[in-house]
């Protein structure tokens, strides 16, 4: 069986792991979507923004 501190260690590793793993659940479902259209839109705005600019350029 196991001794005390092997224990300890048993539950310490299950923690980590545990916390590791909700962490990249999280990271996939809420903290990468939002980073992907924050850039999309950003993107956009820069597209937007030059063509304003070359339309008014040309006037």
């Amino acid at each position: 069986m196991f001794e005390f501190q092997q224990y300890l260690g048993f539950l310490t590793f299950l923690t980590v792991l545990t916390i590791g793993f909700w962490l990249m659940i999280f990271l996939l479902t809420f903290i990468i979507p939002y980073w992907i259209y924050g850039g999309v839109m950003e993107l956009y705005q820069e597209r937007k923004a030059k063509k304003e600019a070359e339309k008014n350029t040309y006037l």
